[in-house]
């Protein structure tokens, strides 16, 4: 061990929002227990380059004695980790892509309880970046808790939109960024929209649906909806077109 440059996560401070995971290029951070947490220690370069994304000022970089950073296994754990968590469809009934062209209602309906889902899977752990029903669709991206908060989810978000789901403060934020910049890239994707709850680490969400738009190098109008944990509708409203990545 040496005394080196590290990151130091201050465990009070952090909401678990993802926005570092998203911006460690080495895939040294990850959310667990609704925190982010150094996976190892020799992942780490020490550089700081998720320190800007950090809404709470949660992280630091400190001197002190550590495992040196180790440039060959920091590759194979990222190569490891991309070929683990490649999403493809499997044989398994829950990963396999399905598009329900049309969906008519059984029995007497509200209008707010006609079911309007039109794919299948909806989770984007489980879903394969180039699912066919992704090419040309209008994309739903939601917090996971936002259908339980707002009234008339399905008629009111759904309608017309191909969903995806996710947690940006429990699940892997790494993960969804690659896969989201996979699936803008791959697909022709017309618009993105985010729904998301009010709480900070729900931001996650739409930082990385944004960042993986610039990523992709497309030009996707993006809309976001914020959704207050009362169920009521906080902010909604259009970005202009996210301009493509700049040659470096």
């Amino acid at each position: 061990m040496a005394i080196r440059n590290i990151i130091n996560i201050d465990e009070e401070k952090c909401d678990g929002c993802g926005n570092c995971v998203v911006d460690c290029a080495e895939a040294a951070l990850q959310v667990v227990d609704g925190k982010a947490r150094l996976i190892k220690e020799l992942y780490c370069d020490g550089l700081g380059a998720c320190l800007g994304s950090c809404p709470t000022g949660a992280l630091t970089i400190v001197q002190r004695e550590s495992d040196p950073f180790d440039e060959a296994e920091t590759e194979k754990h990222m190569h490891a980790k991309k070929k683990e968590e490649k999403s493809e469809f499997c044989g398994c009934p829950s990963t396999r892509p399905v598009e329900f062209s049309q969906k008519a209602a059984v029995g007497s309906h509200a209008a707010d309880e006609i079911p309007e889902l039109r794919n299948w899977p909806i989770q984007l752990k489980l879903i394969a970046p180039n699912a066919p029903y992704l090419n040309g669709s209008d994309l739903l991206l939601a917090a996971d808790c936002t259908a339980f908060s707002a009234v008339g989810f399905h008629s009111r978000f759904i309608k017309g939109k191909k969903l995806v789901i996710a947690c940006p403060k429990l699940d892997d934020s790494q993960f969804y960024f690659e896969k989201l910049t996979e699936m803008f890239k791959t697909n022709d994707i017309k618009t993105v929209t985010v729904v998301r709850m009010e709480v900070p680490c729900c931001g996650g969400l739409a930082y990385l649906a944004k960042e993986s738009i610039k990523k992709s190098g497309k030009d996707i109008p993006y809309t976001e909806v914020v959704i207050g944990i009362k169920g009521e509708i906080k902010n909604e409203g259009m970005t202009p077109m996210i301009p493509k990545l700049q040659a470096l």
